[in-house]
């Protein structure tokens, strides 16, 4: 007789919120769970392009032993105040937000004493995860209890997330200045389009593709990023300080310049003109006229190897 191996069920997950970075997660985690979604776009039932999710109440949702909480900030204090009649005792709750000190307390405050909190900060999204999510960052901030290790570690051998372990204060304070002036620079970017896109240096590029992995987050990702984080204001405030004093000191350069007074020798004095002054006329000089009266124009990489008649 034989004995047929026996299937543990993968745990459930409850994920509350899919959008876009709630689909994210739900593709590189539907191989270590059973996820139930609540989203109020979504019906119950099976997901459509999602096979392995299905929809549910909030309160189904909320009796899974791990949930997560992929929702706009705005509305946080909303759903944890739905959600903590539902949990029970020994429930791992996490966040998946940009902003750590705000959702950290939210959900301290919010939910009940026994329920374990790890609020994190995937340190990507769905652009720059088109590749997989294996070597990208995630902060990880163990708020009440003591999975915040296990966590990180299934995150980094499960996953293969580059895990940081931090404080919602330290996590805000660096991403005021890494996401926070990384977006900003983005919206003005995006302002001042058309750009170049042919003759372009590689430094641009890199700062166009950092531009292209934030331009479709959806604005209250921005809205979170700038004004629920506590220490945004002070850094967007120094960087236009900085870059408003730039401006002066370019600005200043430029009326000395202006002011400066005609040396002798110069163009304006009747003087032979420099050497830059006489190739900008012998350009005008070649640009002007048809092909057929002036047969020099087709030699130009000639004329460039030709000495100056003026120095023979």
């Amino acid at each position: 007789m034989s004995i047929q191996p026996s299937h543990t069920p993968q745990p459930l997950l409850g994920l509350v919120g899919f959008g876009a970075f709630g689909r994210l997660m739900a593709q590189h985690l539907n191989a270590h769970f059973r996820i139930l979604v609540h989203d109020p776009a979504l019906p119950p039932g099976p997901v459509e392009g999602h096979p392995a999710v299905k929809a549910a109440e909030l309160a189904s949702v909320a009796r899974c032993p791990i949930v997560v909480l992929a929702t706009p900030i705005d509305g946080l204090e909303e759903v944890v105040a739905a959600l903590a009649p539902h949990l029970s005792a020994g429930t791992l709750v996490l966040d998946v937000g940009s902003v750590k000190v705000i959702p950290a307390a939210i959900m301290k405050r919010g939910l009940p004493a026994d329920v374990d909190i790890v609020a994190t900060h995937p340190l990507f999204g769905p652009q720059s995860a088109r590749d997989g999510i294996a070597g990208l960052k995630i902060a990880v901030c163990p708020i009440r209890g003591r999975r915040g290790l296990r966590v990180a570690a299934f995150l980094r051998r499960a996953l293969g997330l580059d895990v940081i372990i931090t404080t919602p204060e330290a996590h805000d304070e660096d991403a005021a200045v890494v996401q926070g002036l990384t977006h900003l620079i983005a919206k003005v970017l995006v302002r001042m389009e058309p750009l170049p896109t042919r003759m372009t240096t590689r430094s641009f590029d890199l700062i166009m593709q950092a531009v292209g992995m934030v331009r479709h987050d959806s604005p209250a990702v921005f809205q979170a990023i700038e004004r629920s984080n506590p220490y945004s204001a002070a850094v967007r405030d120094r960087f236009f300080r900085l870059a408003a004093a730039l401006k002066l000191d370019l600005e200043d350069h430029a009326a000395g310049e202006a002011s400066a007074p005609l040396v002798a020798g110069s163009p304006a004095n009747g003087a032979q003109p420099s050497m830059p002054d006489r190739s900008r006329k012998h350009i005008d000089d070649d640009d002007t006229g048809d092909d057929q009266a002036k047969p020099e124009k087709g030699r130009r990489i000639e004329a460039l190897l030709e000495p100056d008649p003026a120095h023979g």
